[in-house]
């Protein structure tokens, strides 16, 4: 883990509550697909633990939606700026090839973005399904097609893509899948899918080192912290 202050490059606005954020720096530390970071808000207490997109040794990219005080005080941060940052924190995903499904909900999107393009270089076969609300909340769609993977989108009202949830979507053969979404949706994809896989859990963190236990869950083999020995987790360790 490393402390360091990152410049933003930009700060934009795709959806009505979704924004991209770019952070650039020299020499960063290498990031997992499925790691996070930790990011100090100016004049907040806690730290905002936020998946990362992408990255290389000289940026940062992270998709964040303003669902509270924190975030909307980062939204209003300009280019130019600094950051403290934490980083890279927790565990991440097998990058192994074979064929792997992605199956991501919302900015669970994000992480699993990352995933494809390491997946993607590692000579993997990736299929993605990724589900949203409404049309206006689709992201990424772009990024992953220009990984050489076209993505199966769902929302609930249909508005883009199939109606429903991703479990209601065809979703193609693999070796093993790997999501990333809303806790319900995540438990339906664990229940539901014959093949090995991987979980990336959300917890309020505090400290979002393993220090305050406060984003403990149970597992099969008893109380882990998302922080620290997740937040990606195999299906079979969760206990929801």
């Amino acid at each position: 883990m490393q402390k360091r202050t990152l410049e933003i490059d930009s700060n934009e606005r795709l959806t009505r509550d979704c924004y991209r954020l770019v952070l650039k720096g020299p020499r960063l530390p290498d990031i997992c697909p499925g790691q996070f970071v930790h990011i100090e808000i100016p004049g907040k207490y806690l730290r905002r633990p936020i998946s990362v997109c992408d990255a290389d040794e000289n940026g940062i990219v992270l998709l964040y939606k303003t669902v509270g005080e924190g975030t909307q005080v980062l939204s209003r941060i300009n280019a130019g700026e600094g950051l403290d940052v934490l980083m890279p924190l927790g565990s991440g995903f097998s990058t192994a090839g074979g064929r792997v499904l992605l199956i991501g909900g919302g900015l669970g999107a994000a992480p699993l973005h990352f995933l494809c393009r390491r997946l993607r270089e590692a000579g993997a076969e990736v299929s993605a399904v990724l589900g949203f609300n409404t049309a206006s909340d689709v992201v990424l769609t772009d990024a992953y097609r220009a990984l050489g993977v076209e993505p199966l989108i769902v929302t609930l009202d249909g508005s883009a893509g199939l109606r429903g949830v991703v479990t209601d979507a065809p979703l193609p053969d693999a070796d093993r899948f790997c999501t990333c979404g809303p806790l319900p949706m995540m438990r339906s994809v664990c229940e539901s899918m014959d093949m090995p896989g991987e979980v990336s859990m959300e917890e309020r963190m505090g400290c979002g080192a393993g220090f305050c236990y406060g984003c403990t869950i149970q597992t099969g083999s008893g109380p882990a912290r998302v922080c620290a020995d997740g937040p990606v987790f195999r299906k079979e360790e969760i206990s929801w």
